[in-house]
């Protein structure tokens, strides 16, 4: 089919070539024309797994790139949206993008066209884009708005779209459901699968995926809900590891207790500094606004912001009890990025941590395999930035791990040790088993589980050995 997608965000880029790896023709829309010639140029200006490898394949051929939204209409059977939708002062999803495609689209409407949101947005906004549409011209019986949520985590979006758990469609006529259910037609009937060029399947992935045809609110809310919850989960976690450490237990053994059971699941059980990005801070905030709008004070929401919050004050705690003062302190940070597999830093607790010890007169040495470039934009001074986390921990008092990537997980710990001025891990990411970083000479901190330190003045007279 012919395809619009409308913005070359994290969404719209992934959406539009993963679109073109299912067989569909598309032309991703931007207003931004030195976006439109890197990407015709080859850019691939997000770090995600294979979007490079798909938009390789399929620039020039499947997906092409454009700055007139009203020509892309006209030659497509749909119209994703997936335009920004960022939070206002109080919360709320800022819908001005949504309606100004909306309002350019009405002009193209020359036969019928199914116009789907894709962006993250709330309830009712299925009935204000045909609203805007039917206000600047457009035939009535000519176009349907159908909701198309996104279920992305960034680091896996490629394989979330094209691997979902579901699809989820909300419309209001059997014919816009039938066009939506061609354009999924070849992950539905599990055809894609077969190719020899698919991508790679992901563990726990099932194929081929349910097709949930909902109504258009429905759809609207599930996004909504399901981030929400997973926030919940994340902040519940978080909380337990709190008490945990209160009374001495092991969050990691409480961890597996309660995630076995069928009900629970150990998904999203991950203790850490919070969780961040550009969806769940920005959709809890918007979901309450919602819910408020409409009567309902969802507190619930409330608590899961302000549990998340605390977290990444209390790791902070946690660091100046540590190391008893901060001022002067040299710090080895590994990680920005909100999480492993992403160069997004947006609402990222770790680069709000690094902020935090850059008030209190820290010295800064951080390193992050994909988000250091987007990082520079903002710690404008006062960071060194390393070539890789042994360089990071080099001289520090003390080396914090902020964010769950790979790499981290694996290193040399001998020679971490001797590269460290003292052998302290604060890791806010749990990825590590206290009782070997103790037998590798550490003294070790992490989130809900009992410190692992070394006795006395071990840490000291270690140092002294390795130098002599």
């Amino acid at each position: 089919m012919r395809i619009a997608v409308v913005g070359s965000g994290y969404v719209g880029l992934v959406t539009g070539a993963c679109f073109a790896d299912l067989g569909h023709e598309v032309v991703l829309v931007d207003n931004d024309e030195q976006k439109l010639t890197a990407l015709r140029n080859g850019a691939v200006p997000i770090h995600e797994r294979f979007l490079r490898e798909l938009l390789g394949r399929h620039r020039g051929q499947h997906i092409k790139f454009s700055g007139d939204l009203q020509a892309a209409t006209r030659e497509s059977e749909a119209v994703f949206i997936a335009v920004g939708t960022p939070p206002t002062e109080t919360g709320d999803a800022d819908l001005s993008y949504v309606e100004s495609v909306a309002r350019e689209i009405s002009g193209a409407v020359d036969g019928y066209k199914v116009v789907v949101e894709k962006s993250t947005v709330p309830v009712y906004t299925s009935q204000w884009i045909r609203t805007v549409i039917l206000r600047n011209g457009a035939n009535p019986a000519a176009f349907d708005v159908a909701s198309n949520p996104e279920f992305l985590r960034e680091g896996t979006a490629v394989t979330d779209f094209l691997y979902p758990d579901r699809i989820v469609v909300g419309v209001e006529s059997e014919r816009c459901a039938e066009v939506l259910r061609a354009i999924y037609e070849p992950l539905t009937s599990g055809a894609y699968y077969g190719r020899a060029d698919a991508i790679p399947r992901p563990d726990r992935a099932t194929v081929p995926p349910r097709l949930i045809i909902t109504s258009t609110k429905s759809a609207e809310l599930i996004k909504h809900a399901s981030n929400a919850f997973l926030a919940m989960k994340i902040s519940f976690i978080n909380a337990v590891a709190s008490i945990c450490e209160s009374v001495g237990a092991n969050v990691g053994q409480v961890c597996d207790g309660i995630g076995t059971d069928s009900r629970i699941g150990p998904r999203f059980l991950n203790p850490g500094i919070g969780y961040g990005g550009s969806c769940f801070p920005k959709d809890l905030m918007a979901f309450r606004a919602v819910a408020k709008e409409n009567g309902y004070d969802f507190r619930l929401l409330d608590e899961v912001i302000r549990i998340n919050e605390e977290q990444r004050h209390r790791f902070l705690r946690k660091v100046r009890a540590v190391l008893w003062t901060l001022r002067g302190k040299r710090l080895g940070v590994l990680g920005l990025a909100f999480k492993g597999g992403t160069d997004d830093i947006r609402e990222s607790p770790a680069l709000l941590l690094v902020e935090e010890l850059l008030r209190e007169h820290c010295q800064v040495c951080a390193y992050d395999p994909a988000a250091m470039e987007h990082a520079k934009e903002v710690l404008k001074s006062g960071v060194e930035f390393a070539k890789d986390a042994y360089e990071a921990a080099t001289g520090a008092d003390a080396l914090l791990i902020l964010t769950e990537w790979e790499e981290f997980a694996c290193l040399d710990l001998d020679r971490l040790r001797k590269l460290l001025k003292y052998p302290m891990v604060l890791d806010g990411r749990n990825l590590y088993d206290p009782a070997t970083m103790v037998e590798h000479g550490f003294s070790y901190y992490s989130v809900g589980r009992p410190a692992a330190v070394l006795e006395g003045a071990t840490e000291v007279q270690s140092k002294k050995r390795e130098r002599a």
